[in-house]
């Protein structure tokens, strides 16, 4: 709920694999803060993505959106520039800028995705599904025309696959 008064905000404290725990196509994905709990002001996402998975090349308008990356490597793609980024790293995609990232290596990548302002943080909950363990789901593509209605209702264009 965007626009909430600070004085109907609380403070709360999510340890590691904390917070709704969903599976976002193959990325076990946490919800740390929404708009909801931030006044509107950020969403933020715990991510553990699996190697070789990317996101399609896409652009947000409402939103500038993040990467933190905690674990493993990503190669983030910002308006056609490829940049690899490692533990520490961080890659900031705006809004109306195309990006996207792919996750390098054999290792998973543990990601922290700030969306700013909040919101974008609802896309990733309408387009996931509940991770009851941590069995990913079956593999297979993720369902296009969920993607491209969510896309749309939260001012996300996708573009296509990232470019090589």
């Amino acid at each position: 709920m965007r626009g909430l008064t600070s004085d109907r905000m609380q403070p709360y404290i999510l340890a590691r694999n904390e917070g709704d725990p969903l599976w976002f196509r193959d990325a076990l994905t946490f919800v740390k803060a929404t708009g909801e709990s931030t006044g509107g002001a950020f969403g933020l996402i715990e991510q553990l993505v699996p190697p070789g998975s990317d996101t399609p090349y896409h652009v947000h308008h409402a939103e500038d959106e993040s990467f933190y990356v905690l674990e493993g490597e990503i190669t983030v793609i910002v308006n056609g520039q490829k940049v690899k980024v490692g533990p520490g790293g961080f890659a900031f995609g705006p809004r109306n800028i195309p990006h996207g990232f792919r996750v390098e290596g054999t290792t998973p990548a543990r990601l922290l995705v700030l969306a700013t302002p909040a919101g974008f943080e609802n896309f990733i909950m309408e387009m996931s599904v509940p991770a009851k363990d941590l069995t990913p789901p079956p593999p297979g593509p993720p369902d296009i025309p969920k993607m491209m209605r969510l896309a749309a209702k939260y001012h996300i264009e996708i573009l296509g696959p990232l470019p090589d």
